[in-house]
Order: structure tokens, then sequence, then C-alpha cells
């Protein structure tokens, strides 16, 4: 564990990596930040604890330490929108999912601020993740990059009405195998809840970046509905009966997604 995140080592294919859990803003910058930004609500709540099933599958688990509205860690470094054209939230962002501002008046970073940032809290972030896929790289011919994320499930301001429960994007297909998404997709189909696949939430920069099924790296993100094991208002509870309910269909989902990765044939690169 470092400041900037944790990280719990398993031998399997398999990565899960979770860029907003992280609640900590520093304490030289909590002074610049307004008061609903303190409330860290767009937070990616308890995803290490509903994810905790994946250690048993011998997954590797990185998890952000650091706020996103200090960096968010699933956008590019230079900033550019992932979704031209709709209404999303950046790299430091300067408003919440609801449209508050998430700094005091005049408290905004500026360009210089934003790349210490990056340098501070992006790059280790993203270095430790590249690290960890090439230790697996080195030990199975392809690996699993789950990107894990949660969202409130009504955001006027993102997207129209209300999300499906589940919500997987692999970039219209680029970033993983069809078989591995196809056993994401059954996982999904196979419980009780709403789901749909690049719709949209296509996958952040993270997946886009390391998805790379040519060079048997097959990445997922999930972005589930917070209302599926979780009280989405202040303070925020987790609710473990909810959470039971929706567990069977979430490892289900990683789960058939790294057999489908292990029956995979050597990847075109390492033939």
């Amino acid at each position: 564990m470092t400041e900037l995140y944790t990280l719990e080592r398993g031998d399997a294919p398999l990565l899960v990596s979770i860029p907003h859990l992280g609640t900590r803003i520093p304490d030289e910058l909590r002074s610049r930040y307004s008061d609903a930004a303190l409330t860290l609500a767009d937070t990616d709540w308890h995803l290490d604890r509903l994810y905790a099933f994946v250690r048993e599958l011998g997954a590797t688990v990185l998890g952000a330490r650091v706020s996103r509205y200090v960096i968010d860690l699933n956008r590019p470094p230079n900033d550019e929108s992932l979704y031209p054209g709709q209404t999303t939230t950046g790299l430091c962002p300067g408003e919440t999912f609801r449209g508050e501002p998430v700094y005091r008046p005049g408290c905004e970073p500026d360009a210089a601020a934003k790349q210490r940032r990056v340098e501070r809290y992006w790059r280790p972030y993203h270095a430790a993740l590249a690290a960890e896929i090439e230790r697996l790289r080195a030990l199975h011919p392809n690996v699993l990059l789950w990107e894990a994320h949660s969202i409130a499930s009504v955001l006027p301001r993102l997207f129209e009405s209300r999300l499906p429960d589940l919500n997987l994007g692999t970039q219209d297909g680029r970033t993983a195998a069809t078989s591995v998404q196809a056993a994401a997709e059954a996982g999904a189909a196979s419980g009780e809840f709403t789901w749909i696949a690049n719709g949209r939430f296509k996958g952040g920069y993270i997946t886009r970046h390391f998805g790379a099924p040519e060079r048997g790296i097959h990445a997922i993100q999930l972005e589930m509905c917070q209302s599926t094991y979780m009280d989405e208002a202040a303070p925020f509870a987790y609710l473990p009966e909810r959470a039971e309910s929706v567990q069977p269909t979430l490892r289900r989902m990683v789960a058939g997604a790294l057999d489908a990765v292990v029956k995979l044939a050597m990847p075109v690169e390492r033939a």
C-alpha cells in the first residue's frame, strides 16, 4: 500500500482496477474544495468490498486512494474528451456529476497545477497498472483487465432516464476478444438485473488504452448502478442484503470472462 493506491497481488490472469475508489483529498488542497465536493458523492463507493470474491479467483486488485476530484485516473493525461459532444467530467473535474462546483470561487487549479497532479497522482497509478499487466503477461498468454466502476442510477446532467443496472464497455468490441465479451454478457444476462453493452458507457481511458486483444490484454469496464448494492444518498451506506443479491451475477460475469480468457489461443504477437 502507498498513499496513492492499494495493491494486492494474485497470480491468476485477472487484474481488477478500481480507479475511482479513493476518498483522500490531500490536506494542502482540502481548503480549496466546495462543501458539495467534500461529500465525495461521485466516489465509486465500496467496490473493494463488493468485489471481495475476486481474491478467490486469484485476482490482483489495484485500488486508488486519492479522490477523483483531485484527478480522474480514468481520463487521458491531456484531458481529451472520451465522449465528444456529450456532457462529461474532465481530468481535474470542475463540476460534480450533478453540476455543482467542485472548487470554491477562485480556487480552481490552473494548467500548471493540473500537470503537477498528473505527475504526482496519475502517472504512479498507471505505472502500477502497466507493471501488473506485464507481470501477469509473463505468467499467462492472455490476461483480463476488469475495470470496476459504479455510479448513481439517475444523473440527468449526464444521461437520460435511468441507467441499466449493469453497463459493460469494450469500446464497441475493440478492447476484448469477442468470446470474452460474450462471456461477460452471458453472466449479466443470467441474473435479474438490466444490462447493456457499449451503450452510454463504452469504457474509459484505462480500458481503451490498455485493452489490446492482439497482445493478449482483454479489457472490460463495468459501470454498475450503485442502487444495486448501496444507498445512493449520503452517507452512501453499503447495503449487505442488496449487495449479496447482485454479487452472484457479478461473479458469473467476471469468472465467465476469465474462463474465456484462459481458453484463448496464444495471441498473435507472442505466437
